[in-house]
């Protein structure tokens, strides 16, 4: 065998063992790509799998060793198109898809949530409007529920069976009784998406990006309770470990921004260049990670600093959304 080619195999040999093995800090739903990766600290990517066309919301298992991937088919949820009807299930340690739960009837799954207390996933799809429990291990939908609403978006579940889904066509948050059934409509604002619970599962902050507001719900009332006006077109949204700050993506106002709660101000805006669409935070709560779906970006902004400490590129035609720490 040549030299030439010799040396050039041990250097293919000594880059792929230099990732064999190694634990990704992060997985990133690749949204335009229709895939899910894996990326170390620095955002190299370390592998992937195939998902779904366009995959859109993401959950993690509670020991942070099963994803599961709604596959929702189109790329923004304004098309119209029918898009796909399945979850994907990825294991993390093999870094492989190993299950595609068929949805059936139900298309464009959206927003998804994995409930430790009950074991099952709960999902969100645009057509037609319902909310799905799931088990996760039979492959199977256990019930379904009128959102009561157009186009779900992101759902939360609250322990004591309550589930909370941004109703976005509608302008409304669905709170649905996962075991009577019921459902009471709260009034959030124009094109409710995001949403955080507070730490005593008390308070629900909703983003509403027609109307650049985010809404304050009393979670035992069922009741919007107060407004937060911000920059243009809040999408995502998560709470600070101090409790008392929010932070958030302006997709049309092109920057990340934090707002105070007791004032219930907007304090500071961080620009990006480019439109985000995600909002993340480390597991210390001392980093956020916001992705530029389309410029293949991801941005790292200190909390304690209030700035971008870091902008890291994707491959082209990557589109990142979401980025979740794993560690």
């Amino acid at each position: 065998m040549p030299i030439r080619t010799i040396v050039t195999a041990l250097a293919l040999l000594a880059q792929q063992s230099s990732t064999v093995g190694q634990q990704p800090a992060f997985v990133v739903g690749e949204k335009v790509a229709g895939s899910v990766g894996f990326y170390d600290a620095r955002f190299k990517r370390l592998g992937g799998v195939k998902v779904g066309v366009h995959p859109h919301e993401m959950s993690l298992s509670a020991d942070k060793k099963t994803l599961y991937v709604a596959d929702n088919g189109v790329l923004w949820m304004t098309e119209t198109g029918p898009g796909e009807n399945t979850l994907s299930v990825i294991d993390i340690p093999s870094q492989r898809r190993t299950a595609v739960i068929d949805l059936g009837q139900f298309r464009r799954p959206h927003g998804v949530t994995f409930d430790e207390a009950s074991g099952r996933v709960w999902v969100t799809t645009e057509q037609p409007s319902q909310l799905l429990s799931v088990d996760p291990v039979k492959r199977e939908i256990l019930r379904r529920y009128d959102v009561q609403g157009k186009a779900p978006h992101i759902v939360n579940i609250r322990p004591g069976g309550w589930a909370f889904i941004s109703n976005t066509d509608t302008g409304t948050v669905a709170a649905i009784n996962t075991d009577s059934g019921e459902v009471r409509l709260i009034s959030s604002g124009a094109r409710p998406q995001g949403q955080v619970m507070s730490a005593d599962r008390k308070t629900l902050y909703v983003t509403n990006a027609g109307e650049s507001s985010i809404s304050i719900l009393d979670i035992e009332r069922k009741t919007r309770i107060g407004t937060i006006p911000t920059g243009t077109a809040p999408v995502r949204v998560a709470l600070l470990p101090d409790g008392k700050t929010l932070i958030y993506a302006l997709q049309e106002g092109r920057s990340v921004a934090f707002a105070d709660i007791d004032s219930r101000t907007e304090v500071q805006q961080i620009p990006l260049a480019g439109r985000p669409v995600s909002i993340s935070l480390s597991t210390d709560g001392r980093l956020a990670y916001s992705s530029v779906q389309e410029e293949d970006k991801i941005y790292v902004i200190s909390i304690p600093e209030r700035k971008i400490v870091g902008v890291y590129d994707t491959s082209k035609g990557t589109g990142p959304d979401p980025v979740i720490p794993l560690r």
